[in-house]
C-alpha cells in the first residue's frame, strides 16, 4: 500500500511538473522597447516583470532601452519589436508621413508631453522668445525637436530662427555643459537628471515646458502594428493588463520599482531615477486629475482630436483619423484602472 501511496505521489507531483513547464512553454514572447535608457517610470514594466504580471497574462516579455521615441517607432514598425513605449506626437507625424506602415496606440502611459527645451541658467534662456538666434542640440530622432515647429507656432516663433545641432543620443546633456550648444530640447524628465547626473545643479537648470507654454498635448503611448494588434488580441490585452498592474503597484511602492530596475539593470541609479519619477508625478505627467478620476490610460477623445490636429497645422498634412491613431478597446474597465488612495 505504502509503494502504491509513492508511485501515485510521484506519478502526480510528475504531472503537475509537467502542467507547469507547459504553461511555461505557452508563454507568447514579445519583445518591447522603451523610449530611451532606462529610466524610473520605465519601472511600470520593472515591477510588471518582477511580480509576474505578465506571465500572468501568458506573456514572455523582453524589456530593451531605446534610443529616441522616433527610433522606437521605426523599430516598431519594421517589425523589430512587437511593442513599444514613445512619444503620441512622433507617431502621428510618422503615422501621416507612412499610412502604409502606420502604428496604432492602445494604451495612454503620459497625460502630458514632457517634450521642453532646456538651458543652463547663465544662458539667459528662460522663455520661448529667448531661444530666437541660439544653437539647439538634440538628436535629429528627439521627438521634442520634431515637435519645435509645434512649440513655436504656439508662441509666435520662426521656427527657422533657431539653428539645430545634431549629435549623438548620449552626447546632448554633455556638449550643452561644454557650452557647444545654448540649449537643448528633450523630455525633461530626461534632460533635467543627465545634467544634474553630470554635476549641474538642479537650480541652475531652466526648463521651458512645451506643456506650460501653449503645447498641452498628450505624451507617451504604447504602441504596435495594426497586423500585429488584429493577429494578437490577447497579447495586447494581456500587456495592458500587466501595464496597469504596474503603475498601481509602482505608485503604492516607487522605491519598489527602483529595486526592480536596478535587478535589470545593475548601474540603475536608485537616488536619481526616484527623483526623475517624483518629478513626472509632481508634474501632471504620470499623476494627473483626469487619470485620477477616470482611471490609468484614460482619453480624452477632444484633447486627442486637438494633439492630432495641432501636429497636422504645424507639419502640412491632412490630419489623420483618431482611430489610425489610437484605440482604447483594450482599456480594462475604469474600476480596475484607479490609481491607489
Amino acid at each position: 500500500m505504502k509503494k502504491t501511496l509513492l508511485a501515485l505521489s510521484l506519478a502526480a507531483f510528475g504531472l503537475a511538473g509537467s502542467m507547469v513547464s507547459a504553461a511555461a512553454q505557452t508563454l507568447t514572447p514579445v519583445k518591447f522597447s522603451l523610449d530611451w535608457t532606462m529610466q524610473g517610470n520605465h519601472a511600470i514594466w520593472g515591477l510588471a516583470q518582477k511580480d509576474k504580471d505578465f506571465e500572468k497574462n501568458g506573456l514572455k516579455v523582453t524589456m530593451d532601452r531605446g534610443y529616441g521615441s522616433g527610433d522606437t517607432i521605426v523599430k516598431v514598425a519594421a517589425g523589430a519589436y512587437d511593442i513599444g513605449f514613445t512619444d503620441v506626437n512622433s507617431l502621428i507625424k510618422f503615422n501621416a508621413e507612412n499610412p502604409d506602415k502606420g502604428l496604432i496606440a492602445f494604451y495612454q502611459v503620459f497625460d502630458r508631453t514632457p517634450n521642453s527645451i532646456i538651458a543652463l541658467a547663465k544662458s539667459g534662456i528662460k522663455t520661448p522668445a529667448d531661444v530666437i538666434g541660439k544653437k539647439l542640440g538634440s538628436p535629429e530622432a528627439d521627438s521634442s525637436r520634431l515637435m519645435f515647429a509645434a512649440f513655436a507656432k504656439a508662441n509666435n516663433i520662426d521656427p527657422k530662427s533657431v539653428n539645430w545641432v545634431s549629435m549623438a543620443p548620449n552626447l546632448r546633456e554633455t556638449m550643452l555643459v561644454q557650452g557647444q550648444v545654448d540649449a537643448i530640447s528633450g523630455f525633461s524628465s530626461t534632460s533635467v537628471f543627465n545634467l544634474i547626473s553630470a554635476g549641474v545643479p538642479q537650480k541652475d537648470i531652466n526648463i521651458i515646458s512645451y506643456a506650460a507654454n501653449g503645447l498641452d498635448l498628450y505624451g507617451s503611448v504604447l504602441v504596435a502594428k495594426p497586423d500585429y494588434i488584429k493577429a494578437h488580441p490577447d497579447v495586447i490585452k494581456g500587456f495592458v493588463k500587466a501595464t496597469v498592474a504596474g503603475q498601481i503597484a509602482l505608485f503604492k511602492d516607487p522605491d519598489a520599482g527602483m529595486k526592480a530596475m536596478q535587478e535589470i539593470e545593475p548601474l540603475f541609479d536608485v537616488k536619481l531615477e526616484r527623483a526623475r519619477l517624483q518629478f513626472l508625478f509632481d508634474n501632471g505627467v504620470l499623476k494627473s486629475p483626469a487619470f485620477e478620476k477616470n482611471g490609468f490610460g484614460y482619453v480624452d477623445p477632444a484633447r486627442m482630436d486637438l494633439t492630432i490636429k495641432t501636429n497636422s497645422e504645424v507639419y502640412g498634412f491632412k490630419a489623420p483619423a483618431a482611430d489610425t491613431i489610437y484605440t482604447t478597446e483594450f482599456l480594462p474597465p475604469a474600476a480596475e484602472r484607479m490609481p491607489p488612495k
